[in-house]
């Protein structure tokens, strides 16, 4: 009896082994489907190192539904629940890398979600204040992100268009849902230098990606990177 215990503890533990192995080869496989995205959308451009390094350590399917675990790294959206989805890895990974973050930043995400995009940052930043309307998703994704060890992401429920005033001024800010324009709130607690990325446009059209800069003499630099489609901001972040 105890022969057969021992040779099934091996065959649990290979079983386990195998199967983290397989999650970081469709990781990897992710990455590389990104990178030939970025070559083919953004005219040859490629994410920093950096970027695509956190992309293939976080655990995305840590942050879907069990059932979607099988599609957690195919490059697309997946449903999360309360009529909200986990972006596509590709908006996700340019959108961090269009933030030019290092190790010493302070960012600010509005719309947690699930909590991938704030894990992914965490991977590069020193600290990401995230602000989630629904509720629901705000405790999930504290939960998971609690679970997971991203010590360095602190989850609000709220309005996030008010932004975080208390912890302003932050060296970038992330905006994962549409509005019609880029909140002054929002701006106002950019640090100088600092950028910010959002999805500018109407509800039921497609909208143009913008990162706004901040200059060092409180002047704007606005540029529009690539046409996409988001959930408005008026659903996610009231």
């Amino acid at each position: 009896m105890a022969i057969c215990l021992f040779v099934l503890a091996i065959s649990v533990n290979c079983q386990a082994q195998s199967q983290m192995r397989d999650w970081q080869t469709m990781r990897n496989e992710l990455v590389e489907e990104i990178t030939r995205d970025a070559e083919q959308y953004l005219g040859g451009a490629t994410f920093s190192p950096s970027v695509l390094e956190a992309i293939s350590k976080v655990e995305r399917h840590k942050f879907v539904p069990e059932n979607l675990w099988p599609s957690a790294y195919e490059n697309h959206p997946l449903p999360i629940g309360d009529g909200q989805t986990i972006s596509q890895p590709f908006i996700v990974a340019l959108m961090t890398d269009l933030l030019k973050v290092g190790a010493a930043s302070r960012v600010l995400e509005l719309g947690t979600g699930s909590g991938y995009q704030a894990a992914v940052l965490a991977e590069l930043v020193k600290t990401v204040y995230s602000i989630e309307i629904v509720e629901n998703l705000a405790e999930r994704a504290r939960h998971t992100l609690m679970l997971l060890g991203y010590g360095n992401v602190h989850v609000r429920h709220g309005d996030g268009t008010q932004g975080w005033p208390e912890h302003a001024p932050f060296d970038a800010i992330i905006v994962t849902a549409a509005g019609i324009e880029i909140p002054q709130s929002l701006i106002d607690q950019l640090a100088a230098g600092g950028r910010l990325v959002m999805p500018v446009g109407s509800v039921h059209a497609v909208q143009q990606l913008k990162v706004l800069k901040k200059n060092q003499d409180g002047t704007m630099t606005i540029s529009d990177v690539l046409p996409v489609r988001f959930v408005p901001i008026t659903e996610t972040v009231r």
